[in-house]
């Protein structure tokens, strides 16, 4: 059996044993608890989508309709700044009191991968809206559409469980929101950088070497963070 055979079979175990850990408990009963907040606060929604359309069309009046290579960085950045917006505050905006009531009720590993599904369900919401923007007003130059909206979901999981974890840990920082970006710099670069480059394939007309052994890398580092956030998110709950 190969070495990417191998890896594949790990990663599934991973995968399965997470899935395993993901319906114990009052999971989805959290994940729906946050999206009836997030409807009945209906101002924070769409505040966020307000934010997505300002940022594109921003971009748009600044560089107008950019090549291949300028458009697939501007959309990057452009996720960036939205995930810190829409995910970064699942954690911040938790008052004291309901931690305290939460933690009487589930058990920690449950609390941060409801937060993680729930971000990255919303985060995967507002990367489509900004797609769609973008193909609207700053054009189309993507070849493969399927496989960019693939890539897409793969950046908004990976972004959204890197920034949910920084928020709980800025969470019970005394709501330190500035150490999110101290911490999140040296994991969220590597992300776009690798991001950045997979999306290339689904725009470039040639062919890309490396693209499975990068989208590999990437989920490793994807399961890494979830990993550690059910180690240590337990510490922080106990604070």
């Amino acid at each position: 059996m190969g070495l990417k055979k191998k890896f594949l079979l790990f990663v599934s175990g991973i995968c399965l044993y997470l899935c395993c850990r993901m319906f114990q408990g009052n999971l989805l009963s959290l994940i729906r608890k946050d999206i009836l907040i997030e409807w009945r606060q209906k101002h924070t929604l769409f505040g966020v989508l307000l934010y997505v359309g300002c940022t594109v069309f921003v971009v748009y009046t600044m560089s107008g309709q950019p090549d291949t290579r300028v458009w697939n960085a501007l959309f990057w950045i452009t996720q960036l700044f939205v995930a810190t917006n829409a995910v970064a505050k699942s954690f911040l905006q938790e008052p004291q009191a309901r931690f305290r009531y939460y933690f009487t009720i589930v058990k920690p590993s449950t609390f941060m991968m409801a937060k993680m599904i729930y971000s990255t369900i919303l985060l995967l919401a507002m990367s489509l809206v900004s797609l769609l923007l973008f193909n609207v007003l700053l054009g189309n130059p993507i070849i493969q559409t399927g496989l960019f909206v693939l890539i897409t979901a793969i950046g908004s999981i990976s972004l959204s469980v890197v920034f949910t974890f920084l928020s709980a840990i800025a969470a019970r920082a005394n709501q330190n929101a500035a150490l999110m970006a101290i911490l999140g710099f040296p994991l969220v670069t590597p992300m776009l950088m690798m991001l950045s480059q997979l999306a290339i394939k689904a725009i470039a007309p040639v062919y890309q070497p490396g693209w499975g052994n990068l989208a590999m890398v990437l989920l490793l580092l994807d399961l890494l963070v979830v990993a550690l956030g059910i180690i240590l998110f337990p510490f922080l709950w106990q604070e």
